[in-house]
């Protein structure tokens, strides 16, 4: 096969999640222990971190592939979904997976198991990627969890350290409807004796962390309670110092994700890394570069990412309640004269959740991702009718974004989000 037939297989031949929602979400471990065995289970011949989380675990995944690689180690980096190339998802010291070596794994798994097993992309992809990073003999492999947590193909791993970084409303109809029952899934990644790390938890859902980490002896870390990180400045980079109780750890860290949520963010990469070997030699001036170098090294996008000035137009993958709550406090936070919104979501989220966080004195532009799961721009314009949320709908994203751009003067600000997808496009 061509590398363009083997990608054309991965996406229409196994269930895609991505483009089909619900329909092809396979949750359970057996198909992805099963193609672990038939590669002699390559993630035990690498140390594994684990990070889960509704919103931040993949700012978190990359701050912290980041650190290592700077810190000199042969860093693998498993993340989902990707922007543009499928290549993406899987990286080593920041460079993505070889075409040559996507064709011989799926060449394989058709010659072996196609007929037999009937494996989603993820779990496919999933086991592509752990032994691609045993093949490049990584140091350590980043793993980000897909969905939840408990069932996800990932859990297959037995991680050094793992990490939640957050829990808000997102695939209800996977992970449940309560958030108690969201971080019961996502709380599944935590093993015997395995140290994990919480980002941010409060209340019954704190407590639902400790009590599964006590009663598997696994040492618990809240990064809330650990590290106090303060937003010093803005240029180029978003600085930061992080006090650990009376004591400034960290004076001045430079970090390339411009987001204000990624002080959040920061706190539990942070305390995730005060939990890995010190023979890494991980210190202030490692992490500092290694957050500086994010973006470089990792090649991570479409976190308030800027795509162009005059207008300013931003971008952000926030998609759920919880990461629009933060993008949208920030939006008000930035000067403009009038803010105009190119937005489109999919069909399986809260839609309702996050229209009523949207700022009805913006102009809006609604559009579609050219995937099955999106939400037709022109019933999403009527939905958005309902929160007082005001525009026209378009066919395309492009169409949406050059609609805004005609219409706006040089002090006006654009922002493209509601969906990873819509990010993926402007991209």
């Amino acid at each position: 096969m061509t590398y363009q037939e083997t990608l054309d297989y991965l996406f229409s031949q196994l269930p895609v999640f991505q483009k089909e929602g619900a329909s092809a979400y396979k949750p359970g471990l057996g198909t992805a222990n099963t193609l672990d065995t038939w590669l002699d289970h390559p993630h035990h011949r690498y140390p594994c971190i684990h990070i889960a989380g509704t919103n931040g675990k993949g700012s978190v995944s990359h701050l912290t592939a980041s650190v290592l690689q700077t810190a000199g180690l042969r860093t693998g980096l498993f993340t989902s979904p990707h922007l543009k190339d499928f290549r993406e998802r899987m990286r080593v010291n920041g460079t993505m997976i070889p075409e040559a070596d996507v064709i011989d794994f799926v060449e394989r798994y058709r010659k072996h198991w196609e007929g037999r097993l009937q494996a989603s992309f993820f779990e496919v992809t999933t086991l592509m990627a752990l032994e691609w990073f045993a093949k490049e003999q990584v140091d350590v492999a980043v793993i980000e969890v897909g969905l939840g947590g408990r069932l996800d193909t990932t859990n297959i791993i037995s991680p050094l350290v793992c990490a939640i970084t957050n829990i808000s409303f997102d695939h209800m109809t996977q992970l449940g409807n309560t958030l108690e029952a969201i971080a019961t899934e996502k709380a599944g990644i935590i093993k015997p004796a395995v140290p994990v790390v919480i980002g941010k938890a409060e209340g019954p859902i704190r407590s639902l962390f400790e009590g599964k980490a006590e009663a598997l002896k696994a040492p618990c870390y809240f990064a809330q309670d650990k590290f106090k990180v303060i937003q010093l400045y803005t240029d180029d980079y978003n600085h930061y110092s992080a006090c650990e109780g009376d004591k400034k750890r960290y004076h001045d860290i430079p970090c390339a994700l411009k987001g204000a949520y990624q002080i959040e963010n920061t706190a539990t990469a942070l305390t995730l890394l005060d939990c890995l070997p010190t023979s890494w030699g991980i210190n202030e001036h490692i992490v500092c570069e290694g957050f500086k170098q994010v973006v470089a090294q990792t090649g991570l996008r479409g976190r308030w990412e800027t795509l162009g000035t005059s207008p300013l137009t931003l971008c952000d993958t926030g998609h759920n309640e919880g990461g629009l709550r933060h993008v949208v406090k920030q939006l008000l936070a930035t000067p403009c004269h009038t803010l105009r919104i190119v937005i489109g979501m999919v069909g399986d989220k809260d839609i309702d959740a996050a229209l009523a966080l949207l700022p009805p004195s913006a102009t809006y532009y609604f559009t579609q991702a050219s995937i099955p799961r999106a939400l037709p721009a022109t019933e999403l314009r009527m939905k958005a009718s309902q929160y007082g949320l005001k525009g026209e709908a378009y066919a395309t994203v492009n169409q949406a974004l050059t609609a805004a751009k005609n219409e706006s003067r040089p002090d006006d600000l654009i922002f493209v989000g509601g969906s990873t997808f819509v990010v993926a496009e402007v991209l």
